[in-house]
């Protein structure tokens, strides 16, 4: 498991949306449980992605960790989906070798375009 660099630590720290499970927020498919987690959800060449946009807040549950180890509801394609429409065109010039648009147009296919007004909700 790889530490969230100071940088990143304090991009997130300074967006509220990191104190919700994103989640629940987007697929309204659980009830949250446990503290909120950070999931680097993006790998790329083999290393897990330093970036605020490929590291997801989601609850305990929804990451088993903690008391959900085993049993929660992780699906970490469900976490790359949420960290691709996160994505700008700029992070993906940093990270050329992958066609990030074919994959995050199979992710919408299957799990809709992530849309952020259910935090207006909160």
């Amino acid at each position: 498991m790889r530490k969230i660099s100071t940088r990143v630590r304090n991009e997130i720290d300074a967006d509220p949306v990191y104190r919700y499970c994103m989640r629940a927020l987007a697929l309204k498919d659980h009830v949250c449980q446990g503290r909120i987690t950070r999931e680097h959800a993006v790998i790329y060449g083999g290393k897990q992605v330093d970036e605020k946009w490929a590291i997801v807040p989601i609850c305990a549950y929804a990451h088993n960790v903690d008391q959900f180890q085993d049993c929660g509801i992780l699906n970490k394609e469900i976490n790359v989906w949420m960290a691709l429409n996160r994505m700008t065109a700029e992070d993906e010039a940093k990270y050329p070798r992958r066609d990030w648009k074919r994959e995050r147009e199979v992710l919408n296919k299957k799990y809709g375009v992530l849309s952020y007004t259910q935090l207006s909700d909160i």
